[in-house]
C-alpha cells in the first residue's frame, strides 16, 4: 500500500491474489487494507490537505504537468500491465494511458480556473463576493474496467482543485492504481497528499463514515452507487456517482447503414462491452431494421476474440469466467422467453463470443439488466416516436447516440432522450478529460471532468467587506 508517502504491507498481514484474466494466473499478491490502515491514510491525507491547499497554483500546476509527462514516458509499461490485470486489448490498453497524461494535463489547466464572482448589494458600502476552496479530505472507489482513466480522472483534478486524496482501487486491479502512487511519487508529489488503500468493500465503507472525508468519487454498479449514496446522505457527506447503463444507438431510416453498423459494432465491442456507456441496445427504424440485422450480425462474424496482447485482437478477456455466467443466464432467459439469438450466445472460459439478440421483451432480464460484455439486443422501432420511446424505456440514462442524416430529427432526439450525454452520428462510447461527463437516472449523480470535476469538489464561500463603518439600526 501507499500511505503518508511510504510503501507498506497490511498492518493485519492481509494479501489477495491477482489474476490475469487472459490466463486466471496469479501473477501478484496485494496487500489488503485493515482498518488501522485505512485510518492511516485518512489521517495523513487529513494532515496534508492543509499545505497542499496552500501550495501556489503554479507549483502545483508544475508538479501535474511533471507527473504528465513521467506517465507519458511510462506509457508501455503501464499499458503491459494494464493488458496483463484488466485483460484490456491492444487497441484500449495504450489509449487509455494516453487519455491520463491528457488527463493530468487538462487538471493542470484547471488550477488557476475556479473563479468567484462578485455581487451588488442592496447595503451601503460593501464589497460582496465568492470564493471557492478545496473540500479537504476526498475518498475515491474507482472501477475495474479502466483503472487508470477512472482513477487519474479523480485524483487529477482532485489535487488541481487543492484538496488530498485516499484512492481504492478496484479489487481486480490494484496495481494500477499502486503504479498511479508510484509515478506520482516521483514527480514530487508531498507525503499524505494521495494515499493508496486497496481492499475489499469495508475499505470503502470506512471511507464514507468517516468524518474526516469530505467526498466521495464513485464510478462502479448502480447497486453499489446506491447503498453509497444513501450512506453519505446519513453522513452529510458529498458524493459524485458514476454507474451503470443501457446507452441507446438510435439508426433511423435514413441513415448511412454501413456507417451505422460500424458505428454500433464499436459501441458494444470495445473492450468487450466492459464499459459503462456501451450500446448494448441498438434501435431501428423499421425501413432499415432488416438490412442494419442482416449486416451488423455480418460484422460481428468478424469480430476476432482472442489474446488481448495481439494486436488483432478486437475482443479479450472478460475481467473474470463468473461474468460470463452471469451473461450465460440472461441470454438463456431470454431465449426461453421467445427471444433470438443472431449470433455467438456462447463462451470458452472468461472469452465471450460478440452475441446479438433480437426479440428481446420486457419481460427478459436482459432488457433492463446491465450485460456488462459483448452483447447487445437490436430492437425494431416502428417510427421516429417509437424509437425514442425505446431509447428512454430504461432505468439508466447515461450514454446515447442517434445516427441521421436529418438534423430536425437529430436535435429533436438530443432534447427528448434521457441521458446524460448524446452522440449524433457516433457512437455512445465518447469522453474527454475537460468535458462533462455524468448520466441521469439510475446512471449517475454529479458530473466529472474540467470545469464540473473542480466544481464537484470545491465549495463556495460567501465574503463581504464593508467599506468606512456601516449604520446600524440599534
Amino acid at each position: 500500500m501507499y500511505i503518508n508517502g511510504r510503501w507498506c504491507l497490511s498492518s493485519a498481514g492481509l494479501v489477495a491474489d491477482d489474476v490475469n484474466p487472459a490466463t486466471g494466473a496469479v501473477f501478484a499478491q496485494v496487500a489488503q487494507a485493515s482498518a488501522e490502515d485505512v485510518n492511516a491514510a485518512i489521517a495523513a491525507a487529513h494532515a496534508a490537505r492543509t499545505g497542499w491547499a496552500a501550495m501556489l497554483a503554479g507549483e502545483r500546476e508544475a508538479l501535474l504537468l511533471r507527473a504528465a509527462d513521467l506517465f507519458a514516458a511510462h506509457r508501455d509499461a503501464l499499458r503491459d500491465l494494464i493488458i496483463q490485470e484488466n485483460g484490456s486489448v491492444w487497441i484500449k490498453a495504450p489509449w487509455e494511458v494516453d487519455y491520463a497524461v491528457d488527463c493530468l494535463r487538462s487538471a493542470a489547466g484547471c488550477i488557476r480556473q475556479p473563479h468567484g464572482e462578485t455581487f451588488p448589494t442592496t447595503t451601503p458600502g460593501v464589497v460582496s463576493m465568492t470564493i471557492r476552496q478545496p473540500l479537504g479530505v476526498i475518498g475515491g472507489i474507482s472501477p475495474f474496467n479502466s483503472p487508470l482513466l477512472l482513477g487519474m480522472k479523480k485524483v487529477a483534478f482532485a489535487l488541481a482543485a487543492g484538496n488530498t486524496f485516499v484512492l481504492k482501487p478496484s479489487e481486480l486491479t490494484p496495481l494500477v492504481g499502486l503504479k498511479m502512487a508510484e509515478i506520482f511519487e516521483q514527480a514530487g508529489l508531498p507525503p499524505g497528499v494521495l494515499n493508496v488503500v486497496p481492499g475489499d468493500a469495508e475499505v470503502g465503507r470506512l471511507l464514507v463514515s468517516d468524518e474526516r472525508v469530505r467526498m466521495i468519487t464513485f464510478t462502479g454498479s448502480s447497486k453499489v452507487g446506491r447503498v453509497l449514496a444513501a450512506e453519505c446522505g446519513r453522513h452529510f457527506k458529498r458524493v459524485c456517482l458514476e454507474m451503470g447503463g443501457k446507452s441507446p444507438t438510435v439508426v433511423l431510416q435514413d441513415a448511412d447503414l454501413d456507417y451505422a453498423v460500424d458505428a454500433a459494432a464499436f459501441g458494444i465491442f470495445f473492450h468487450q462491452g466492459q464499459v459503462c456507456m456501451s450500446n448494448s441496445r441498438i434501435i431501428v427504424e423499421k425501413p432499415l431494421y432488416e438490412a442494419f440485422c442482416e449486416k451488423f450480425v455480418a460484422k460481428a462474424r468478424t469480430i476476432r476474440v482472442g489474446d488481448p496482447r495481439s494486436p488483432e485482437t478486437v475482443v479479450g478477456p472478460l475481467v473474470r469466467e463468473s461474468q460470463a455466467h452471469f451473461i450465460m443466464g440472461q441470454i438463456e432467459d431470454a431465449v426461453g422467453q421467445g427471444a433470438s439469438v443472431l449470433t455467438g450466445g456462447t463462451h470458452e472460459g472468461p472469452y465471450f463470443q460478440p452475441t446479438v439478440l433480437t426479440g428481446v421483451t420486457p419481460a427478459m432480464r436482459i432488457y433492463g439488466e446491465e450485460s456488462f460484455g459483448p452483447v447487445t439486443s437490436i430492437y425494431c422501432a416502428d417510427d421516429f416516436d417509437h424509437a425514442v420511446h425505446l431509447a428512454n424505456d430504461t432505468s439508466f440514462g447515461l450514454s446515447s447516440a442517434v445516427v441521421t442524416n436529418d438534423l430536425q430529427r437529430a436535435f429533436e432526439f438530443a432534447h427528448r432522450v434521457e441521458s446524460g450525454m448524446v452522440h449524433i452520428n457516433d457512437t455512445t462510447i465518447a469522453d474527454e478529460p475537460h468535458i462533462t461527463f455524468g448520466g441521469v437516472k439510475n446512471s449517475g449523480l454529479g458530473r466529472e471532468g474540467g470545469e464540473a470535476s473542480m466544481h464537484e469538489m470545491t465549495e463556495v464561500k460567501w465574503v463581504t467587506f464593508q467599506l468606512g463603518k456601516r449604520q446600524f439600526p440599534f
